[in-house]
């Protein structure tokens, strides 16, 4: 009975936000992240206030990135250009807000509550 509490526990529903690489990318560094979606409704809109650091901890900028749709069961990747970005400057992505989250029965605090960020990557993201 133990064993089955543990696995209820590990399983919670959540939204994992992955940081799942950077490159360089037409004078641009290329952000890509892996979203997964285990919470029973499907996400129709995902907005992040998102805050990008240097490596020295410094504000490189303050920006909105769309991750649209996000089904429930189904990974999706999102990639977004960042101009006037060099990737190796890059220390960390401050998930900083959620400016908008919908779906059936979600708002932005189900939404906020129900965040995971790990990384394949040196490139830390946090929540």
């Amino acid at each position: 009975m133990l064993l089955g509490q543990e696995g209820a526990a590990q399983a919670a529903p959540s939204i994992s936000v992955e940081m799942n690489q950077i490159q360089q990318h037409e004078g641009a560094c290329q952000l890509t992240f892996m979203l997964r979606n285990t919470l029973e409704s499907d996400i129709a809109t995902l907005v992040f206030e998102t805050v990008l650091l240097t490596k020295d901890g410094a504000v490189n900028r303050l920006t909105l990135f769309d991750m649209r749709d996000v089904p429930s069961g189904t990974p999706r990747v999102r990639q977004f250009n960042v101009p006037a970005l060099a990737c190796v400057d890059l220390g960390q992505v401050l998930i900083n807000g959620v400016a908008e989250c919908s779906g059936n029965a979600l708002d932005a605090q189900t939404c906020i509550q129900a965040l995971q960020f790990p990384s394949r990557i040196d490139v830390e993201i946090l929540g």
